[in-house]
Parts: C-alpha cells; sequence; structure tokens
C-alpha cells in the first residue's frame, strides 16, 4: 500500500505540473512569436528607412516616461523575476508583459542596440505568475512556474528547447540547479518552442561548414579562446552596470537618460557611416559564420549595446552577446590558427555563458544551433568562459550559489 500511495503522488505531480506547464508554454510561446513577428516588422521598417535613426531620442524619452509612469513596478525586468524566485513576495504586475514587449519593438524600431531575450523572459514569467492566484500556488509552486515561464520564453524566441529549460534553472545562481524544476521547465521550454512554430515563427538558421577533428591544438585553442570570451562578456556586463549607475547619478529624470542614449548612438551610427552595430545584427552574425569580418566589429557592437543598454533602452543582451562573440571569434580564428566559422560559432554561445553564468545552457544551445558535433569545444569554451567572467553577471539578481573554483590553501596552513 505504501508503494502504491508513493506512486499515486508522483502521478499527480507529473500531472499536475504537467498541465500547469502547458498553461505557461501556451501563454509564453504565443507571446513570443506575437514579439518576434512584431519585431520583424520593426526591423524590415528601420532598414527601409534609415532616418528613422533620428527619432530615436524621441522613442527613448516615450518609453522612459511610460516607464516612469506606469511601470515602475515593473522596472526591474529580469532581475525582478529572479528576486520573486529566491524571496516571493507579491505576484508580477501583468502590464510588465506588454510593456516590455512595446519598449523593445520601439527600441529596435528606432535603432537602439538591444536584444530580445529580456523581453521573452519577462514576458514568459509575467504571464506564468498570473497563474499563482488563479491556482492558490504556494510560494514553492510559485517558484517553480516563475522558473517554468523564464525557460518558455527562451525557448520560444531562440528556437532551442534544451537550453531554454536549462536556462530557466541555471541563471538563477551561480553554481547551483533547482532540480525540482527541471520537469516543468522542460515540458514548459518544449511545447513553448513547438507553440511558436504552430504560429509560423522561423528561426534563423545557422550552420558550422567545418568542424576539424580533436587535437592538442584544438582543444588548447578552445581553452585560449574561452579566456577571452570570459573576460569580454565580463567587461560587458561590468561596462553595462556602470553605465547605467553614471547616468542614474548624472540625470535625476529617468526618460532624459535614454533620450541622451538616443542623440550619442545616432550621432555615431552617422558618423562612422554604417548602421552595422544597431539593432540584432542577425546579418553580421551570419556572415561571422561563413568569412573574416573586421576584426573590430565586436568592439564596436560592444559600445553601441553598452550605451544602449548602460541608458535605459529596453530589449535584452543575449542576441548583442552573440554577435560580439561571434564577431570577435570571427577575429581570432587566424591568431589561433582555427577555421573562422568554427570559432565564431563557439564565441556565439561563450561570451553569453560567461556574462550570464549560464555554460551549461550555452552549451545546449550550441548543440541544438549548429550540431552536436560542436558539443566538445562548445562546453570547453563556455566552462573556460564560466571560470574567467567573475561572479558578476548580466543579471544583477543572480545569486552566489557555490564559489567556481576551490580558493586556494594558505601555504602556510
Amino acid at each position: 500500500m505504501q508503494r502504491l500511495s508513493a506512486l499515486t503522488d508522483l502521478l499527480q505531480h507529473l500531472l499536475k505540473w504537467l498541465l500547469l506547464a502547458l498553461v505557461v508554454a501556451v501563454l509564453a510561446g504565443t507571446a513570443s512569436a506575437g514579439f518576434l513577428f512584431a519585431l520583424d516588422w520593426a526591423t524590415r521598417t528601420r532598414m527601409a528607412h534609415a532616418w528613422l535613426i533620428w527619432l530615436l531620442p524621441v522613442a527613448g524619452f516615450a518609453v522612459g516616461w511610460l516607464y516612469l509612469r506606469y511601470g515602475s513596478s515593473v522596472e526591474g525586468g529580469a532581475n525582478l523575476l529572479i528576486d520573486e524566485i529566491h524571496d516571493p513576495k507579491k505576484i508580477i504586475p501583468l502590464r510588465m508583459a506588454p510593456l516590455v514587449l512595446g519598449g523593445t519593438v520601439i527600441s529596435h524600431l528606432f535603432g537602439a542596440s538591444v536584444g530580445r531575450e529580456g523581453t521573452a523572459v519577462q514576458m514568459g514569467g509575467a504571464l506564468a505568475d498570473q497563474l499563482t492566484r488563479l491556482f492558490r500556488l504556494n510560494n514553492e509552486d510559485r517558484r517553480i512556474i516563475l522558473m517554468a515561464g523564464i525557460s518558455a520564453g527562451f525557448a520560444s524566441v531562440f528556437g532551442t528547447p534544451l537550453a531554454g529549460a536549462i536556462f530557466g534553472l541555471e541563471v538563477l545562481a551561480i553554481g547551483r540547479l533547482r532540480y525540482e524544476a527541471m520537469l516543468p521547465c522542460l515540458a514548459a521550454a518544449v511545447i513553448a518552442d513547438q507553440v511558436g512554430l504552430l504560429w509560423g515563427v522561423h528561426h534563423t538558421h545557422y550552420a558550422v561548414p567545418l568542424i576539424p577533428a580533436l587535437s592538442a591544438w584544438t582543444l588548447c585553442a578552445m581553452v585560449l579562446a574561452g579566456v577571452l570570451f570570459g573576460v569580454t562578456g565580463k567587461l560587458f556586463a561590468q561596462a553595462t552596470h556602470g553605465l547605467s549607475g553614471l547616468m542614474k547619478r548624472w540625470i535625476a529624470y529617468a526618460p532624459l537618460r535614454p533620450l541622451a542614449g538616443g542623440v550619442i548612438i545616432a550621432a555615431a551610427v552617422w558618423l562612422i557611416g554604417t548602421d552595422k552595430y544597431i539593432g540584432l545584427g542577425i546579418p553580421t552574425i551570419a556572415d561571422a559564420l561563413k568569412e573574416p569580418l573586421p576584426a573590430w566589429d565586436f568592439l564596436g557592437k560592444m559600445a553601441f549595446t553598452i550605451v544602449s543598454l548602460g541608458t535605459g533602452f529596453k530589449g535584452g543582451e543575449v542576441t548583442p552577446l552573440f554577435y560580439i562573440g561571434a564577431t570577435l571569434g570571427n577575429a581570432l580564428g587566424p591568431l589561433l590558427h582555427q577555421p573562422v566559422t568554427l570559432l565564431a560559432a563557439i564565441g556565439f554561445v561563450a561570451v553569453f555563458a560567461g556574462a550570464a553564468n549560464t555554460p551549461i545552457a550555452s552549451t545546449l544551445m550550441a548543440m541544438e544551433l549548429f550540431g552536436a558535433e560542436i558539443g566538445v569545444y562548445a562546453a570547453i569554451a563556455c566552462v573556460v568562459a564560466y571560470l574567467f567572467s567573475g561572479h558578476a553577471g548580466i543579471y544583477r539578481a543572480q545569486r552566489g550559489g557555490h564559489a567556481k573554483r576551490t580558493p586556494p590553501k594558505d601555504i602556510d596552513a
């Protein structure tokens, strides 16, 4: 009887979380699909009308005012979700979803250099948290459903369900996974990705034409590249947070911060005569996986993204990190005597791994995007990047679970 009771409890647990994950996935997958369609429209419109960049300061002021007037309770974005998982207090206001959706689309329409994962994660988490009141979930169940919302949003916006599932577990604390949430996160990520596909979403297809056989030097090259990718991720996070802090000290009225950032970005685009460093930058990422590019492209994208995010434009960090990593890897290829396409693909995920402190999710993403054959190379670079990126990352609310390395023993001990 005791075994039967235990089996019954497990079946009830399985059914409960599969049903809840299904609801979360439908909500998050649908929201991500709508967001991706809007983002595609915004990108095409901006590229067809280059003069829109001059309206970026006005757009920045408008988004800043909307958040000041209606979004003060959700200004924390993804960090608010992480904080609520660690220390549940009150349900995420539903307004987070439309505010971040509108703010991100406006940012892309007028030329800010921001990403899309932050938007999808925030929408997924905010929509999932509305189930807390509906189903009267306790704090522990609420933590899990928020994690499932994060996984669903990440998976559906990138088309990477395995990476999305682990991202929702891994991003909360450095060096620690919440295994009790694995089933809901996996189910929500896989189903949300399928929901997006059913809505007609088409994710960018990436390919690495040549993955060399393992050798002593290729493994060493991955370690060396991983160090540089990790340091780059660390510098990106520190610079973005640093500029954000400076802007808050220098400019008290929040809407004026993205206005100032918009002026800087628009002037920079005019001065350098190219728009390749604004928006998502998907065409440049695709080019980095095909052919050699100018060695300074990663610096250009870093600068534009740091200014965009640091002055308050809405979006995310991950796709710009993909761009930075892919172009940096592309530049490192000849120096490390590796195919530029291989190191571009490795950089694509490894800079993200270091900046977000998510080496496992990043390795899985590499395998989902580029094929399982790249797994060993990606794992080495992502783990090394994670080690060399320090304990600070793009998510301020991320907590320390375990140290990244065992501290050296005192020689005199």
